[in-house]
């Protein structure tokens, strides 16, 4: 990445709203950032969501945050970042994470080889999955009353954002639980462009394994 790009994405990377433990708000309102700034396209027709979680809800990331390790590993339930891919540019596909310490924006293989480090030798149930959403899908459909947040009594794990909880255009509330399951079961068996191409118009997109991740990005239409 050139040094004025660095520059432009450092400026307006602190204009985006981001509340900790709540990565599915942070992207959706980055994505909505990113169309209006002109980063992205404005449709962001070049932007994708990606969940990335499992069956035992328990995904090791590395270089978060959140993390109190040197190594920054983070055992997370799930978590949410954008990818942008320009059509009509040979540039490599970037990863908009605003829980990462890598640098922001990053090239997909550099944040795949640091966060998700798939060298890493896990046990069967830490593998992650990830399902990928286009972005006008997502805007549209995605919902959440933060009911995933409260305890029994009825107080808040983490801090909610200050503004008003996301509802989907067709009036849903809550649907963040159909995001975020996902197993290996449910991975796309080919990467066939018609398969990816009917799978990405989908409402929930499509789930992949980390060692489909990056070949997707290349069959997306």
């Amino acid at each position: 990445m050139s040094s004025v790009t660095s520059e432009h994405v450092a400026m307006e990377a602190t204009r985006f709203q981001h509340t900790p433990y709540y990565c599915e708000e942070n992207v959706y309102l980055l994505c909505k950032t990113l169309c209006e700034n002109g980063v992205a396209d404005a449709t962001g027709s070049d932007l994708f969501v990606v969940f990335i979680s499992n069956e035992k809800k328990q995904v090791p990331l590395w270089h978060q945050k959140a993390s109190r390790r040197a190594d920054g590993i983070v055992l997370w339930d799930y978590h949410v970042i954008c990818v942008q891919r320009k059509k009509e540019s040979d540039s490599e596909p970037l990863v908009w994470d605003l829980d990462s310490t890598l640098p922001f924006p990053s090239p997909l293989t550099s944040y795949v080889t640091e966060t998700i480090q798939p060298s890493f030798q896990l046990y069967a149930e830490y593998q992650r999955f990830f399902r990928v959403v286009h972005a006008p899908l997502f805007c549209k459909h995605f919902a959440s009353d933060r009911k995933h947040m409260k305890e029994p009594d009825g107080s808040w794990t983490a801090q909610p954002p200050p503004y008003e909880s996301i509802v989907a255009q067709d009036g849903i509330l809550h649907n963040l639980s159909e995001y975020i399951a996902m197993s290996g079961a449910d991975t796309l068996s080919s990467l066939d462009p018609e398969t990816v191409r009917t799978a990405i118009s989908q409402k929930l997109g499509v789930v992949v394994s980390h060692t489909q991740l990056q070949d997707l990005f290349t069959k997306l239409p």
